[in-house]
């Protein structure tokens, strides 16, 4: 899914910028509980950029530890949720695509997690969905 040259984005108040010197190598959907929970919203759109080639610039993000496996990074000031990271893994930054600054470049892939999915919910699309993690576990 390279998408090419650089992504940038940041938080709501402009303190957490980063930026990715090479596009996502997926893209998604997320309706997990926790998710929907970060976000305020029933779903969270994302894209894994390989953690070699993201980087903050300005202000460090907090950091939330959301679940055994995962953390979340956000801006301590405004509160914008901006990326979701494996503890165990450590290959990917899940950023969230309303962060970057031009959210439009990308396009989500599939959806994930979709046994949480809000049943007053839905989206007009035709996108693979899958009932856990993604296509990787072919649980659907």
């Amino acid at each position: 899914m390279d998408e090419g040259t650089r992504f940038e984005g940041g938080c709501l108040c402009g303190r957490v910028r980063y930026r990715s010197e090479r596009g996502p190598l997926e893209s998604g959907y997320c309706h997990c509980r926790i998710c929907q929970r970060s976000s305020g919203a029933p779903v969270l759109a994302w894209a894994a950029f390989p953690v070699e080639t993201f980087v903050y610039v300005g202000t460090a993000p907090a950091i939330y530890r959301s679940s055994t496996h995962g953390q979340r990074e956000f801006c301590r000031e405004c509160g914008t949720q901006i990326a979701f990271r494996e503890l165990s893994d450590g290959g990917t930054v899940d950023v969230n695509f309303v962060t970057l600054d031009d959210p439009e470049r990308l396009e989500p892939q599939y959806h994930i997690w979709t046994r949480s999915w809000l049943r007053w919910f839905d989206t007009a699309d035709r996108l693979p969905r899958y009932d856990a993690a993604g296509p990787e576990t072919a649980d659907d």
